[in-house]
């Protein structure tokens, strides 16, 4: 071999130990930069993250302030439908079978059964105070008949429509 064949390999050696060890320096500086990222966030563990540090109010000032209460108002009231029990139905069977029928089929807790014998002194009292009764719960001598049926998420319209089908259904 000639002198300028030995000076090229020994030069074109250095030039591929320098680009090798670049390259082993550029993974290292990768996977140093890799690991020091957060990782992924599960998306369950970040609602409930945002749900605890979530303020607990709001202050509402001037005319965006109100148009912020509003949009607040109606959100809430939005919720409150989606969260009306048994679909909003008036159907008062289906409430009666599903929520009534445990305390006033067996009589617990003082429940008229659906008989003259059980309904007959509470029509005589009128069907507004039935109404009103099952609403808003009763606590007397005759027993205890909880709010709604023990279930708030019964609307007054819900309650009514039941009392009146279980009125229209005595035996």
């Amino acid at each position: 071999m000639r002198n300028y064949d030995l000076d090229f390999l020994k030069n074109f050696s250095l030039v591929i130990g320098f680009l090798s060890a670049v390259t082993v320096g550029l993974i290292l500086f990768a996977s140093y930069l890799h690991g020091s990222l957060p990782g992924e966030v599960d998306p369950r563990a970040a609602k409930r993250l945002q749900a605890r540090i979530a303020p607990v109010g709001a202050v509402y000032a001037g005319a965006t302030g109100a148009a912020s209460q509003a949009a607040a108002v109606a959100a809430t009231a939005a919720a409150a439908v989606s969260q009306v029990a048994y679909g909003g139905t008036l159907d008062g069977a289906v409430i009666y079978n599903n929520l009534c029928a445990g305390c006033h089929t067996s009589g617990a807790g003082g429940a008229p059964k659906l008989d003259a014998a059980g309904m007959g002194a509470r029509i005589s009292k009128g069907a507004d105070l039935l109404h009103r009764h099952a609403i808003e719960g009763y606590i007397g001598a005759a027993g205890v008949m909880p709010a709604k049926g023990g279930n708030p998420a019964l609307t007054d319209e819900q309650v009514i429509a039941t009392v009146d089908w279980m009125l229209g259904n005595i035996q």
